[in-house]
C-alpha cells in the first residue's frame, strides 16, 4: 500500500473552529440539553463531560436557574471536534491549550494552525506505520493460506 500525501484544504472563510455543522437533535434556540442527554448523544459519560468542564476543555457551559448544566448545539459541535482530536492521539494538554487559544481570539490563529498541522503530521505518520503493519499482516495471511493449500494437495 502507498500513503498518498494530501494537502490541507485552504479557505478564506473564518467561521467556527468546530467540525462542519451536522444535524442536531433540536433546532438552535431550543437547544438546551441536560448532561444525560449530551451523554446519550455523544457516548461520553457525565463524569467525562464534568471533567472536560473542570480542566477547561468545555468552559462556559450554561446553567439553569437550579444550577444544572445546559448544553447547546454549539457545545455538541465542539464535543464532536474534541472527539476527532482524541482520535488523532492529541494529548489532553494540547486539546486544552487549543481551547485556551480559541478563547484568546483571532491573534492566536497562527499558533492554532501550527498545533493542528503538527497533529496532522503525526496522524499521517501513524497512517504510514499502520499501512506498513497491514502489509506485514497481508504477507503472513498469504503465507498461511498458501501453506494450507499446499498441505491440502499432499
Amino acid at each position: 500500500m502507498t500513503l498518498i500525501e494530501s494537502s490541507p484544504v485552504r479557505t478564506d472563510r473564518v467561521t467556527s473552529c468546530a467540525e462542519a455543522p451536522r444535524s442536531h437533535p433540536r433546532p438552535d434556540g431550543a437547544d438546551r440539553y441536560t448532561i444525560s442527554e449530551v451523554s446519550a448523544f455523544t457516548g461520553l459519560t457525565a463524569h467525562t463531560l464534568r471533567w472536560y468542564e473542570r480542566i477547561g476543555l468545555m468552559p462556559h457551559v450554561d446553567r439553569s436557574h437550579t444550577g444544572q448544566r445546559r448544553f447547546s448545539n454549539r457545545d455538541l459541535d465542539w464535543l464532536g471536534f474534541v472527539g476527532k482530536l482524541r482520535l488523532t492521539g492529541m494529548s489532553v494538554a494540547d486539546m486544552v491549550r487549543y481551547a485556551e487559544l480559541i478563547r484568546v481570539g483571532q491573534e492566536t490563529f497562527e499558533e492554532r494552525q501550527e498545533l493542528l498541522e503538527r497533529t496532522r503530521r503525526d496522524v499521517l505518520n501513524r497512517i504510514a506505520e499502520l499501512q506498513d503493519t497491514v502489509a506485514v499482516l497481508d504477507h503472513k495471511i498469504s503465507f498461511y493460506a498458501d501453506a494450507r493449500t499446499a498441505s491440502e494437495r499432499v
